[in-house]
């Protein structure tokens, strides 16, 4: 058994994440903010804001092997629209916020004599897509931590980052609440259809445990063939 950090594993993407690995035998240490996360023998659950508080680590392990960041937002509007105040709120929730979290653990990653950190991007960042300003400036400053982080840390911490397409979550909820979203998002992937938050979280869940012992500085595109394939 091993000591694992999902950050925001109330729902989606972390949620299937924290029940991967507890599912097989890992201790996961997880934080929620407004959905409350059930309490299992595996799954030590805390609220958090990460915009504003601490993550209270006293009954933590002194060796993490694994964190994976996974609060997101999904605000898209044309860049005539685009505030300033509104990409850095996203800024302070998906970067500001990853990097605290990474230093507040960080030694005891460091710890574990082979830590895992998992971020996330976007599909976004590398495809060019209409309203996609502030997205894509946020989940872009994500990939270069990833790189910077796993040049930076190795070779005793390992850092990668998913980069999914649009991923049936409740995140997504108002892009995918009709049959004809769906059916217009999944016209548009390869593979003819809408990925799910387990899909992508085997692949977080692979990034973060030993599987993937020779993988590090690697945005890994889970997106159905979105942006490789046309």
């Amino acid at each position: 058994m091993k000591n694992y950090v999902v950050i925001g594993g109330s729902s989606g993407i972390g949620k299937a994440l924290v029940d991967n690995l507890s599912g097989l035998g890992h201790k996961v240490y997880t934080s929620y903010n407004s959905n409350e996360i059930d309490i299992s023998q595996n799954v030590d659950a805390q609220k958090l804001d990460v915009l504003t508080e601490e993550l209270s680590i006293e009954h933590f392990p002194e060796e993490i092997h694994g964190l994976a960041y996974c609060p997101g937002s999904i605000n898209l509007k044309p860049f005539h629209r685009f505030k300033e105040e509104d990409f850095i709120q996203d800024f302070r929730l998906q970067v500001t916020g990853a990097t605290k979290i990474i230093k507040q653990l960080l030694p005891r990653l460091k710890n574990s004599g082979a830590g895992s950190i998992v971020l996330f991007s976007t599909v976004a960042v590398q495809q060019g897509f209409n309203f996609h300003s502030q997205v894509a400036m946020s989940k872009g400053a994500i990939e270069g931590l990833t790189r910077a982080l796993a040049a930076e840390l190795a070779p005793t911490i390992r850092v990668n980052a998913i980069a999914p397409s649009l991923t049936d979550t409740p995140l997504a909820t108002r892009l995918l609440n009709t049959p004809e979203k769906v059916a217009a998002q999944s016209a548009n992937n390869p593979l003819k259809r809408v990925g799910s938050a387990p899909e992508v979280a085997k692949a977080a869940a692979y990034l973060m445990t030993d599987q993937s012992s020779w993988v590090t500085g690697q945005i890994m595109h889970v997106d159905g063939g979105y942006s490789a394939i046309k």
